[in-house]
This record gives C-alpha cells, sequence and structure tokens, in this order.
C-alpha cells in the first residue's frame, strides 16, 4: 500500500456491508399483526407511536435489536392500556430473539468493494448497536480481517467521531466515513471537516433520516457498492490536487 492523501476509510455496518432495517421492519410489521385483536390498526398510528416510544428510550436503552424489543413492550402495554396478553408479550420477545438469530447477509457486490479500497487505504469499521450482536455480525460477515480497527460505539456523534479521530492520529480532512445514514455517518464527519461517502439503503429508520448536513462539498453519492472505489480514488485526486497547489 502506497503512501496516500486520504489518511483513512472507514465503513458503517449495518444496511452497508450486510443487510438489517429489512427485518427490523419485518418484526415491526409481525408486531402490528400481534396488536391487531386489541386495536383498529387504521386509526392507531402503530408506526408513529411505536418510533415516539423508541426515540424517548435511545438514552436509556440504546440502539440495536434489544432496545426495540423492550420499546415494543412498553408501546404494546401503553396502546392497549395493559390489556395485552403475557403469551403477547412473549411473541414480541420472540421477534428480538428471531433478529438476534439471523444470518449475516452481506450486499450485493460490498466485500469487492472493501477489499479493493483495502488495497489502497487503510480502513477501519465503525458501528453502533448492540455490542454482542455487533460482535457477531462482524465476525459472521468474514471481513474482519480486512479491517485495521473495529470500534462498536454507542453513538456516533460529532465528539465520537473526534475522539475516534483523534485515537486514530487522523486528520478529518484525510479522513472518509462510507455509509447509508445521513444522521450518523454522514453528517457529524463532514461537521468536523472530513468526507463522506454516502450510499443509501432501499429503507431506513426514520431515526437516521433525520439529519442536517452542514457541508455538502466533501459529501459524495453512490449508487451501490460497485461504485464505492471510484468515489474514494475521486477523493483521493482531489486531494492530491489540493496539496500540490
Amino acid at each position: 500500500m502506497t503512501d496516500t492523501a486520504l489518511r483513512m476509510v472507514a465503513f458503517d455496518g449495518d444496511d452497508t456491508l450486510w443487510r438489517s432495517q429489512d427485518f427490523f421492519d419485518e418484526a415491526q410489521a409481525a408486531f402490528e399483526a400481534i396488536l391487531a385483536p386489541y386495536l383498529d390498526l387504521a386509526d392507531a398510528r402503530l408506526h408513529e407511536r411505536l418510533y415516539e416510544v423508541e426515540r424517548r428510550n435511545i438514552g436509556i436503552f440504546g440502539y440495536g435489536v434489544k432496545g426495540m424489543a423492550l420499546s415494543m413492550i412498553e408501546a404494546a402495554v401503553e396502546m392497549t392500556d395493559g390489556r395485552i396478553g403475557g403469551r403477547d408479550v412473549h411473541r414480541i420477545v420472540q421477534l428480538a430473539h428471531s433478529l438476534l438469530r439471523h444470518p449475516v447477509e452481506l450486499l450485493p457486490g460490498i466485500r469487492e468493494a472493501v477489499e479493493a479500497i483495502a488495497a489502497t487505504h487503510p480502513i477501519v469499521l465503525i458501528t453502533k448497536g448492540d455490542l454482542f450482536h455487533q460482535e457477531a455480525k462482524v465476525r459472521d460477515s468474514g471481513m474482519s480481517h480486512l479491517f485495521r480497527r473495529i470500534e462498536i460505539v454507542s453513538e456516533k456523534d460529532v465528539p465520537t467521531y473526534a475522539r475516534l479521530l483523534d485515537e486514530f492520529a487522523v486528520e478529518p480532512a484525510r479522513f472518509a466515513m462510507v455509509g447509508n445514514s445521513l444522521r450518523s455517518d454522514i453528517a457529524p464527519v463532514l461537521a468536523l471537516g472530513g468526507w463522506g461517502v454516502h450510499v443509501p439503503y432501499h429503507t431506513t429508520w426514520l431515526h437516521e433520516r433525520e439529519a442536517e448536513l452542514p457541508d455538502r462539498t466533501r459529501l459524495r453519492e453512490v449508487r451501490d457498492a460497485g461504485s464505492l472505489a471510484a468515489a474514494i480514488a475521486g477523493i483521493e485526486r482531489e486531494l492530491t490536487s489540493d496539496n500540490g497547489r
């Protein structure tokens, strides 16, 4: 690996390397089916009310399957005025069991893209969520050996990225983050002066779509994993050109 102007490329995990939100969406549909005998689903605003509970619980439960399941139970009790039965609460718990045991499914072309970028730049993985679940996903992905460091954090915000960049000894202007979430992967890095490569996923949790982008000049958008290596090469060329001026 030759010396590069872009000192490090980081990747998100969920819905950047492997499928995730699809399974949460399926769990939410199953949750609604569990509550159907108790509520008029046409008037219940289940999506909105569950999200309200999840959002207020993030600071307590954190992100991931376990926090989702606890929020589902709390929302179910609230929305049914305590009428939900023990068997149905157990069915909600089983939804979490199913999610935690789901095999890792890499997104099309992502292994090749990560390998190509790893051949030219140091790469790290920065993901958030339940520690045990994320560790299992990284292990089962078969790609952990490609990353120089693997960071599982409780939140992906400006202070977290600033701390990590300090530990990596990398200037923000020479750092790029690849991910599907504008809120967690892109906005904080742009705010620090780094580069963001946004790879939209076909479904994204509402919380991760809520983001204000401070500066789009260092934002690159790609359609799929097959375009990632070219995007990183483009950032490298731009940095090299700027340094030569």
